[in-house]
């Protein structure tokens, strides 16, 4: 089946990720997926307030979305929803495997992700700028986190649905993802498929994740200034033992100047004129 916009079933739309967007937060990025754009900022690690939502032995991931009221073709409401709850409370799921979070006791990480446009895979594309984010202020983490989201349309299985398409899927299944660790830490579905299909919509995803994943270091390396060691220049082995000694004690020759040949001066002409007898 084709593709409203000519895209292969499993190719991701075209993917714009930046680190470093907000120069007050401690760590911010921009993760575009075609019409789909996100933006996160985090503050902290920092005490925690209130007092009484600290954690004694960790740090506590707080996570704040939003959607901007021109994000999409109908105006946004502002302020919190349902759905902005659902999805605050799934990204910090997602996250929180991958995060060191018992390094930091009773400290509060704040995590802001704002949807300046939409056009399906929201969610997707603000933990893919999450974890951007939290790599970019210094956070640890045992590795960073990938989502996309997978469907079936017809007999295919699509790879990062756009508005259309995620109108006519039979499911929408969204997996967030770590790549070192081969875990995922997020899966949702709505729709209703087979057990077969659903495996091959979560394969799908997966290698959207894989993809995602080298686009995600290849931005933290442009803003961090990673360059990848140049071989090393061969040099010549060193002399050791009694030859080393022997240049050293031997004394520099002095250059002796060749000497400069004298110019002979040339012999007088003899005049060929006869002289005349007075």
């Amino acid at each position: 089946m084709k593709r409203k916009d000519d895209r292969k079933p499993g190719e991701l739309r075209p993917i714009v990720a930046r680190v470093g967007v907000i120069p007050r937060a401690d760590g911010s990025a921009l993760f575009s997926m075609g019409r789909t754009t996100a933006i996160a900022a985090v503050y902290g690690p920092r005490e925690m307030h209130p007092k009484r939502m600290q954690s004694a032995d960790s740090a506590v991931l707080k996570t704040i979305y939003s959607m901007a009221p021109f994000s999409t073709s109908e105006r946004v409401r502002p302020g919190p929803s349902r759905r902005s709850h659902e999805i605050c409370k799934v990204t910090r799921q997602a996250l929180e495997p991958a995060v060191f979070l018992k390094e930091f006791p009773k400290a509060g990480i704040y995590l802001f992700i704002n949807i300046i446009e939409a056009d399906a895979g929201t969610r997707t594309a603000g933990i893919n700028a999450a974890s951007l984010a939290l790599a970019d202020a210094g956070i640890p983490m045992r590795d960073l986190v990938t989502a996309a989201a997978a469907g079936k349309v017809g007999n295919d299985y699509f790879l990062d649905l756009e508005g259309k398409e995620e109108d006519e899927t039979k499911c929408d299944l969204p997996i967030a993802y770590m790549h070192n660790e081969k875990k995922i830490t997020l899966m949702q579905m709505d729709g209703d498929i087979s057990p077969k299909d659903a495996r091959g919509v979560i394969d799908a995803a997966i290698k959207g994740c894989e993809v995602i994943y080298d686009i995600q270091k290849k931005a933290l390396m442009e803003k961090w200034g990673y360059k990848k060691p140049h071989a090393a220049e061969k040099k010549e082995p060193a002399e050791t033992g009694e030859k080393a000694k022997q240049a050293k004690e031997k004394p520099a020759e002095k250059k002796v100047e060749p000497k400069k040949a004298e110019q002979k001066k040339p012999a007088p002409k003899k005049s060929t004129k006869k002289e005349v007898k007075k």
